[in-house]
C-alpha cells in the first residue's frame, strides 16, 4: 500500500487548516506548517481527538 503524504503550509488557520484536517481525517500523512505554534496545536488536538494514529508526532 502507498501511503499518500501533503505537505500543507499555512495550516494553522483557515484553509490550511481546514484541508490539513480533512487530509488527515482521510488517512493521508500531513506535514503541516506554519508561522504560529497555537493553530498547529489546536490542528493536532482535533486530529487526536478523531483516534488517528501518528498524530503529534
Amino acid at each position: 500500500m502507498t501511503q499518500k503524504i501533503a505537505l500543507v503550509t499555512g495550516a494553522s488557520r483557515g484553509l490550511g487548516a481546514a484541508l490539513a484536517e480533512q487530509l488527515a481525517l482521510r488517512g493521508w500523512h500531513v506535514v503541516a506548517v506554519a508561522r504560529t505554534v497555537g493553530g498547529l496545536e489546536e490542528l493536532d488536538d482535533r486530529v487526536k481527538a478523531a483516534g488517528l494514529p501518528g498524530a503529534g508526532g
